[in-house]
């Protein structure tokens, strides 16, 4: 489990062919410094687990189902990620429970500089759309983020906004994104299974009757 405060901006070292997926590595010498191999550790908000190790940099392998779900098909070396360790127990949570799941992507459509801060416009699948709420949390690239504007219910193309404080800015890799750029999307835990709980109340039988 994640928080989505991000520790460390990383730097992709390698990456290779492994099977029908890949072999990943990355420079993040302050998520290296505790690892183990089997820990877990997020790459712009994927959760990858840890094959080997140095004193810089990890390894992980990718699965071709994270690769068609999220952003890291197209890393290439030097390309900067958001880089979390795993929550520790007895930590502060100070962003919001992130599973690293992604639950696809979505693309940048506008970015509105402001005095101090950035106002992200992202396109999100359609499916994805009933997870997010106005004022609710959303994991974009690894990032734990507060919607501030949601698209209406039944547009063709919804989208949400973040707005992107000074300190996120200097310390994520959000500040690089532009207009068509993809990016990761995890939406809430909580919103996801009670959109499972509905579907299983709306299938299941009503007392004295069927469907």
């Amino acid at each position: 489990m994640f928080t989505g405060i991000i520790e460390e901006i990383g730097a992709v070292t390698a990456i290779e062919p492994s099977g029908d997926g890949v072999r990943l590595s990355v420079r993040a010498p302050l998520a290296v410094s505790d690892a183990s191999r089997g820990d877990s550790i997020s790459v712009s908000g994927v959760c990858l687990t840890v094959v080997d190790r140095d004193d810089a940099s990890f390894t992980a392998d990718v699965m071709r189902q994270t690769l068609d779900m999220s952003t890291l098909a197209a890393l290439s070396p030097g390309r900067a990620v958001n880089i979390e360790r795993a929550t520790a127990v007895g930590t502060r949570l100070g962003g919001h429970v992130v599973q690293g799941h992604v639950d696809g992507t979505g693309v940048v459509r506008e970015v509105r500089p402001g005095e101090r801060w950035q106002v992200v416009r992202v396109g999100i699948p359609v499916a994805l759309a009933p997870l997010v709420v106005d004022k609710g949390s959303v994991a974009v690239d690894g990032v734990s983020l507060t919607v501030s504007a949601v698209s209406e219910p039944g547009v063709a193309e919804p989208w949400l906004e973040v707005s992107l404080i000074p300190e996120t800015l200097e310390t994520t890799t959000l500040a690089e994104r532009a207009p068509g750029d993809p990016v990761n999307l995890e939406t809430d835990i909580l919103a996801r299974q009670v959109q499972r709980m509905l579907a299983f109340a709306a299938a299941t039988p009503t007392e004295g009757g069927s469907r």
